[in-house]
């Protein structure tokens, strides 16, 4: 029996197997297609962290070396 996914970026129907080189994608461009939205941003994970914050959370170096050096000396030990 073969398997058949339907490529994410244009639906088109793609055969599940170790020759289709860019599966779940029918080609090459509809995986480009897909990284881009990605890198863009459209495409998203909800995470749900943030769910009742307004703004994002700015944290800077300062703040990581200050939370960091409040930690006892035994805690970056394996």
């Amino acid at each position: 029996m073969t398997t058949t996914v339907n490529c994410p970026s244009c639906k088109a129907h793609v055969v599940w197997k170790t020759s289709s080189t860019f599966r779940p994608f029918c080609s090459k461009r509809c995986q480009l297609i897909d990284l881009g939205q990605w890198a863009a941003e459209e495409n998203r994970l909800p995470s749900g962290a943030n769910i009742n914050e307004q703004n994002p959370i700015n944290i800077d170096i300062e703040d990581i070396e200050a939370l960091l050096s409040e930690q006892p000396d035994d805690f970056f030990k394996s």
